[in-house]
C-alpha cells in the first residue's frame, strides 16, 4: 500500500467502484499493489460535516477533525472484488498505514445499506460497529439515476422556483411526482476502528459502544419509498443505474478531467 496520484485514484474508482461520485474532501488516495499491478484504492478523508461527526460520535470528548480519517472510497478489481480475505488484508495494511503516517486516533466508515450493503467487510476487518441511521437518497423513474441530496442543487433551485420560495433542502413529493423521481430511504451502518492506545481508551468510555452492539446483516436492511408526503411504504431492494448522470456531475468537482470513456 503507498500514495498514489489523485487522477490514477479516481480513474480506477471510475473504472469498478459502484458510484462516480467522490467524496466532499479527499485527502489521501492509496494504492494497494500486486507487483507492480494496482489491484484496490482507498481514499480517505471526511464527509460533509467532518467536525460534527466525530463530536457527535464522541460526545463527551473535544475532538476534533485532525482526530480521524473517515474511507470515503474502497473498491478493488473484480476478481478481488468480494474477497473478504483480501479486503481484511487491505484494512489491516489501512490501519498500518495510518499509525504510521498519521497521528488521528480513529479511522471512520460508513456502509452504504440503500447499496444493500451492511459492512461485512468491515465485520471482517474488526471494526467497531457503533450503530446506524435512516438516509435518503433520489432516483429518476425513467433511468434508474441515483441522486445523492449533495448532487440536487439544480432540481431544489427549480423546486423553490416552482413553488415561490427562495429555497428548498429536500425535493417535495408533489415536485418529484411531476418530474418523475422517487425518494428512497435505507440505513447506513456506522464502523470505526481506534488506531492508538489514546483511541481504544476514548472507546472504552462510551457504554453503548462497549456493549458490542450486533453486526447488521442482510435482514437489518430496509428499503422505503414516499408514497406522499411524510409518509413511505416498504419496497424491495431498488435498483440503480450508476453509469447515467442526467441531474449530476460524476468525479467531484472537476469530473471532465477524470471521467471514463465508456
Amino acid at each position: 500500500m503507498k500514495e498514489i496520484e489523485a487522477e490514477a485514484a479516481i480513474l480506477f474508482i471510475m473504472a469498478y467502484h459502484y458510484s462516480h461520485i467522490m467524496p466532499r474532501i479527499s485527502k489521501v488516495y492509496l494504492g494497494i499493489y500486486r507487483k507492480e499491478r494496482l489491484l484496490g484504492v482507498v481514499t480517505l478523508g471526511w464527509g460533509t460535516q467532518p467536525l460534527q461527526t466525530i463530536r457527535k460520535i464522541f460526545y463527551q470528548h473535544e475532538l476534533v477533525t485532525k482526530d480521524y480519517l473517515e474511507i470515503g472510497k474502497m473498491c478493488f478489481t473484480p476478481e478481488m472484488n468480494g474477497n473478504q480475505y483480501f479486503g481484511s488484508m487491505v484494512l489491516s495494511l489501512l490501519v498500518k498505514w495510518m499509525k504510521k503516517n498519521t497521528d488521528c486516533l480513529f479511522l471512520y466508515t460508513l456502509s452504504d445499506g440503500i447499496m444493500g450493503k451492511p459492512g461485512y467487510v468491515y465485520q471482517a476487518g474488526n471494526f467497531q460497529y457503533i450503530g446506524k441511521f435512516k438516509t435518503s437518497v433520489y432516483r429518476d423513474i425513467e433511468t434508474g439515476e441515483k441522486i445523492h441530496p449533495r448532487s440536487a442543487k439544480v432540481l431544489l433551485a427549480e423546486n423553490a422556483r416552482l413553488d415561490g420560495v427562495a429555497k428548498r433542502h429536500w425535493l417535495t413529493h408533489d415536485y418529484c411526482e411531476y418530474k418523475g423521481i422517487e425518494k428512497i430511504q435505507g440505513f447506513m451502518f456506522r464502523y470505526i476502528y481506534p488506531v492508538s492506545k489514546a483511541g481504544r481508551k476514548i472507546l472504552k468510555d462510551y457504554e453503548e459502544y462497549r456493549c458490542h452492539q450486533p453486526n447488521p446483516k442482510d435482514t437489518d436492511l430496509i428499503f422505503e419509498k414516499r408514497v406522499a408526503h411524510g409518509n413511505f411504504e416498504q419496497i424491495s431492494q431498488p435498483e440503480f443505474n450508476m453509469r447515467i448522470f442526467k441531474y449530476q456531475k460524476v468525479g467531484g468537482n472537476k469530473p471532465s478531467a477524470f471521467a471514463l470513456k465508456e
